[in-house]
C-alpha cells in the first residue's frame, strides 16, 4: 500500500502556529501518513523585499516542526523551474516518489479561485484535495465543494497571516503567541522583519 502523503505549500514567510494547527489536524485526523511542508521559493506576485530567503524559510519551518513526527519539510520546489506550478510539481514527486500517493492542502479561499491554476482538470483527476475553512473566504458554497475528489475537512479556524505577523514585529510588537518558540527566537536573533 502507498505512503499517504498531503502536501501543504506555502511560502511561509514565516509559518506560524495557525499553519501548525491546520497541518498538524490534518496529519492526525486526515487519513494521510505525512504532511509534508512545501516551501515554495518567490512567488512572482508577492513582493520580494518582505520575503526571506528560500533557505532561511527552510530552516523556519524545519524549527517550527521539529516536535512534530507526521510533519515533514519540503525544498522540492527550489529545484524546478520557475514560476512554480503546482501540475509540474506533482509530476515531478509521482516521478520521484512512485511508492507515495500525495493529496493537496488547501484553504476553502484558494478552492474558490481553483478553476483559474494551470491545468487544475488535471490535478483534480489525479490528487484529492483537502479543503480546510477561511473566515474571510466568500460566504458562497466553492462550486467544486462538492467536487467527488474534494473533502472539506474541518480543521480549527486560525485567521492569523505570515503578513500581520511581519507588520507586527516590524512595529516591535510582541507576537511571540503567534509563533513555535524556535521560530521566534531564530527571527528575534537573526532581525528579520524589522
Amino acid at each position: 500500500m502507498k505512503k499517504k502523503v498531503a502536501l501543504f505549500f506555502g511560502t511561509f514567510n514565516p509559518i506560524h502556529i495557525g499553519h501548525l494547527a491546520i497541518a498538524n489536524h490534518i496529519a492526525e485526523f486526515g487519513d494521510v501518513d505525512e504532511v509534508w511542508m512545501v516551501v515554495t521559493p518567490h512567488n512572482p506576485h508577492k513582493k520580494k523585499k518582505t520575503l526571506l530567503d528560500d533557505y532561511q524559510r527552510l530552516e523556519i519551518v524545519h524549527l517550527a516542526t521539529q516536535d512534530y513526527t507526521k510533519l515533514k519539510p519540503s525544498d522540492i520546489e527550489f529545484g524546478l523551474p520557475q514560476p512554480n506550478y503546482t501540475v509540474n510539481t506533482l509530476v515531478h514527486l509521482e516521478e520521484k516518489y512512485p511508492d507515495y500517493h500525495f493529496v493537496l492542502v488547501m484553504g476553502e479561499d484558494n478552492l474558490q479561485s481553483f478553476k483559474k491554476w494551470k491545468n487544475y482538470e488535471v490535478i483534480l483527476q489525479n490528487q484529492e484535495l483537502l479543503v480546510y475553512p477561511r473566515v474571510y473566504a466568500q460566504k458562497t458554497t466553492p462550486e467544486l465543494a462538492t467536487h467527488p475528489k474534494v473533502k472539506m475537512i474541518a480543521a480549527p479556524i486560525m485567521e492569523i497571516s505570515s503578513t500581520f505577523i511581519r507588520k507586527a514585529i516590524k512595529e516591535k510588537k510582541n507576537i511571540k503567541p503567534l509563533l513555535p518558540k524556535e521560530v521566534w527566537e531564530y527571527i528575534d536573533k537573526m532581525g528579520f522583519y524589522e
